[in-house]
């Protein structure tokens, strides 16, 4: 039984990963956000910030990778479901979207108010 139930798990988790390597091989919002959030990660080494900033950050870069993964399945179901221009499917792509675009507009102010004052004191 145990056997068993380890294959699912590995199978589940192969699919998981199948869902992730589609979503950044076919999404080049998604290929973005994984660069900057490099390139943050980088720069929050650099400036040696604390603790808590760097897990604000990590938290605030989820928050939009996972938004941006949402809104690929919403539109990809929607897509599924009808090829109609309908108002209904209209409105879920674009309150998906609007869903990543509130998680990357609080990313880019948290990165703001963690950066600024390390960015500050480059110039003094």
């Amino acid at each position: 039984m145990s056997m068993v139930y380890n294959r699912s798990l590995i199978k589940s988790f192969g699919y998981s990963l199948e869902g992730v390597w589609h979503a950044l091989k076919n999404n080049r919002n998604l290929r973005i956000t994984f660069f900057l959030a490099s390139i943050v990660i980088l720069v929050g080494l650099y400036f040696h910030v604390t603790s808590f900033e760097m897990v604000l950050l990590v938290i605030a870069i989820l928050l939009v990778i996972l938004s941006e993964m949402i809104n690929t399945a919403i539109e990809e179901m929607v897509n599924l479901i009808t090829f109609e221009h309908r108002k209904e499917a209209k409105i879920a792509k674009d309150v998906a979207a609007g869903m990543v675009l509130v998680a990357a507009v609080g990313s880019v102010i948290i990165g703001l108010l963690i950066f600024t004052p390390y960015i500050l004191k480059l110039f003094k």
